[in-house]
């Protein structure tokens, strides 16, 4: 794609005017409609201070960046890199702190990274080959083989996860054709919908929370996310304390 497309689609998806981005990017908008129609070439530190602007993640600022014939500004490290050693450390801490209540960590795809043990309390009975380390997380929730068949109020919890994934083109047809039509109904859901969900240990209402590095520059860290789980009421609470003695299976 072109720089001046790129620009411009990414300024009109987000319904900022030329304006907008030229005030918030410390430019005139007659610079940026020369930039848009490309009648300017601008400087890498423009194309920067336009993609901040934006709002863009690393990922689409280094897509930006190559779209107007610069090198990406922002690494990709693998996370298993010595350099990212102490953020590995860190997750293991936040995930065995989070207990005795599931949390896990995904990639930017819903690829589980890391999980601890009382994640096993709500994947227990799913196929074994949706479930542990590099499998998908989202396809875990919503799969007729994963958790959809426990999950009581599925129709209204998996409209959150499928619109959480449309950026994931193949993945996200894939899970919204697992999730049946229904219209939003007007019943009460109270501050959040949560994953009502049957288990050994009895019904389990959980809220989630996503938890990011909010200062990353590495794209890997910036596409991590924490999902946590809390219960929602306290019989959820009492069952999930009663459990974590068990011992980490999958994960």
């Amino acid at each position: 794609m072109d720089f001046p497309r790129a620009l411009r689609e990414r300024r009109t998806s987000r319904r900022l005017s030329q304006l907008d981005l030229a005030t918030r990017a410390g430019t005139t908008q007659r610079h940026l409609s020369f930039i848009e129609s490309g009648r300017s070439a601008p400087g890498r530190a423009m194309v920067v201070r336009l993609a901040e602007s934006l709002d863009l993640s690393l990922r689409d600022r280094n897509e930006l960046l190559l779209a107007a014939g610069y090198a990406p500004v922002y690494p990709e490290t693998p996370l298993d890199g010595p350099s990212l050693a102490p953020v590995r450390e860190a997750i293991g801490h936040v995930l065995a702190g989070h207990l005795p209540y599931p949390a896990l960590v995904v990639d930017r795809r819903g690829d589980v990274v890391a999980a601890n043990a009382a994640v096993d309390v709500i994947t227990e009975g799913a196929d074994p080959r949706l479930v542990g380390p590099g499998t998908n997380a989202y396809r875990l929730a919503l799969h007729p083989d994963g958790l959809a068949p426990r999950i009581l109020n599925f129709a209204a919890w998996a409209r959150h996860i499928v619109e959480r994934t449309r950026h994931l083109g193949d993945l996200h047809e894939e899970l919204s054709s697992y999730v049946p039509e229904a219209e939003v109904g007007e019943q009460h859901l109270g501050f959040a919908v949560p994953l009502e969900l049957r288990t050994p240990l009895g019904e389990l209402h959980l809220m989630t929370t996503v938890t990011t590095f909010a200062t990353a520059v590495d794209v890997t860290l910036a596409e991590l996310k924490l999902e946590a789980f809390l219960p929602a009421d306290a019989a959820t609470a009492e069952a999930l304390r009663a459990a974590a003695g068990q011992s980490p299976g999958n994960w």
